[in-house]
């Protein structure tokens, strides 16, 4: 197995965990974005909720990498984890947006994983 393949199934085992810790403690995972939880039922219902759906994304985005990795081409992967760091600038736009800071914890592996795809998708 390619240094490359190995990377990108550390990358899709990373977003995997965090879209279980998502799923299963929303208040830790808001503090990823440098945001507090809200403290009033129906507005913490919500987030709850959304960050369901945001776990599902980082589920999805790991599997998608672990299937192109076991079972498709380099290419495809490699387009899967540079679409995996679009997310990620977006993730940290959205922190820079919304709470003033925190971009640079997403936008710091963010071009690892750019790189990294475009290696692949060059077929390396």
């Amino acid at each position: 197995m390619s240094v490359l393949l190995l990377i990108s199934a550390a990358f899709a085992t990373i977003f995997v965990a965090f879209g279980v810790n998502a799923i299963l403690q929303p208040s830790n995972t808001l503090t990823f974005f440098e945001l507090s939880a809200p403290t009033a039922p129906a507005d913490r219902q919500i987030v709850d909720a959304l960050l369901a759906v945001y776990g599902v994304r980082d589920i999805f985005m790991g599997a998608a990498i672990y299937a192109a990795a076991y079972f498709g081409s380099r290419k495809a992967l490699g387009w899967i984890v540079i679409s995996g760091s679009a997310v990620a600038f977006a993730d940290g736009a959205v922190c820079q947006v919304y709470a003033g800071n925190g971009a640079w914890n997403h936008w710091g592996y963010a071009p690892v994983l750019t790189v990294v795809g475009g290696l692949l998708a060059l077929g390396y």
